[in-house]
């Protein structure tokens, strides 16, 4: 068996796995201007799926700094039902909406469980409505773990971490164009404005700008280098929302109300989604990242290991599917194929949802096989584990 297995663990340490996983919208309403109408799921089509939390939706805020439920002026822009949202990421542990108003430092952050919303108050973004440069419009997870965020010039770099649940906020510095990039500059508000992020294996970043350029961003050389301009949209296509989806593609959407489209990074050619055809979308977030591929030995659709990046010690184990019966073998393989951890788990009725605890396992890149009691590999999913 590990024979066999052996060739899969070197191809996977390079790909992920498929899983059946949807991305996750902001939407607005129906409006020439930004008005925030719901967060919710998207299906893999571009179908929209259950509405999460929306403008009418009510809402418990708590505050981090004073550990007690405030009470938001819904008369300003400083509130977590703000008509002006349009920033939006899925935290490592995939329960979690984490966003900023675009006109606002305050972040947020939604259990899409109970719906209790965390107001993180920081003074390290320095956002003012006025000032289209200061405007938070991309964020995403890194492949590390935690938050990112950029604004409209690049003139802040946010990194939002979480630590024993309190979360707190860096500046990374100041994102540079990159000398190459010519006309096509990150900083110019007809280049490089708006839009959105996302992700890769490796930490750096692709930003999406609304004009449809693409840059990679770098975090250690903090510069922005253009890589190409997406190709097969509308020419009045405005991109505002991005997320790489479970087949390792790049799903964007606009806000002026119009069609979803996916792309590969290597072409950027955009084909259009059959889903939905007038969703206004400010932003996208998926669990997901770039230069991840799919990979044949996931044999179902509704089974599922997350999350991918692990700093909390366990992951879980989902199934879904009727055709899943009896026992099921979780085993875990590290980058030499030497399997470090087994266990058995029991799936009743085609359901399953268990954390499984990750002892003693230091921090690198592990295998995770999900077989039957025949044998039958189920899944095989690459995760990183941090400390």
């Amino acid at each position: 068996m590990k024979k066999h297995l052996f060739p899969i663990i070197l191809l996977l340490l390079g790909n992920t796995i498929n899983a059946q996983q949807d991305f996750f919208a902001l939407t607005g309403k129906d409006s020439p201007r930004i008005e925030f109408s719901d967060f919710r799921a998207m299906n893999s089509d571009g179908t929209s799926g259950q509405s999460i939390f929306g403008v009418s939706s009510e809402a418990k805020v708590i505050s981090q700094e004073r550990k007690t439920a405030v009470t938001e002026d819904k008369n300003t822009y400083n509130h977590a039902q703000s008509m002006t949202l349009a920033a939006l990421a899925l935290d490592s542990s995939g329960n979690n909406l984490v966003y900023m108003p675009m006109f606002s430092s305050n972040i947020y952050v939604l259990n899409q469980k109970t719906k209790e919303i965390t107001l993180v108050e920081n003074s390290v973004a320095r956002v003012t409505s006025c000032d289209i440069n200061s405007h938070i419009t991309r964020m995403t997870t890194g492949y590390d773990g935690n938050i990112y965020a950029i604004n409209n010039a690049g003139t802040q770099f946010l990194q939002i971490t979480k630590k024993n649940n309190q979360y707190a906020v860096n500046d990374l510095g100041t994102i540079k164009d990159d000398p190459s990039n010519g006309k096509n500059s990150f900083t110019e508000m007809s280049s490089g404005f708006g839009g959105d992020m996302i992700a890769d294996a490796d930490n750096n970043f692709f930003v999406f700008s609304t004009s449809g350029n693409v840059f990679k961003v770098s975090t250690k050389e903090l510069n922005a280098k253009f890589v190409g301009k997406i190709t097969g949209l509308p020419e009045t296509y405005s991109v505002n929302g991005a997320a790489v989806n479970s087949k390792g593609k790049v799903v964007v959407a606009s806000a002026k109300g119009a069609a979803l489209y996916e792309l590969n990074l290597e072409n950027l050619e955009a084909k259009q989604l059959p889903g939905e055809q007038n969703l206004h979308i400010y932003d996208l977030a998926s669990k997901y990242f770039a230069n991840e591929r799919v990979a044949a030995v996931a044999a179902l659709a509704n089974i599922d290991v997350y999350p991918t990046r692990v700093d909390e010690q366990n992951i879980t184990v989902n199934v879904n599917d009727k055709a899943v019966k009896g026992n099921i073998k979780v085993n875990i393989f590290d980058a030499s194929g030497k399997s470090v951890m087994t266990t058995n788990l029991s799936v009743k009725d085609g359901n399953l949802n268990q954390q499984i605890q990750l002892r003693n396992l230091v921090t690198g890149a592990y295998i995770v096989n999900i077989a039957e009691e025949s044998g039958k590999i189920l899944l095989s999913k690459k995760i990183l584990v941090t400390k």
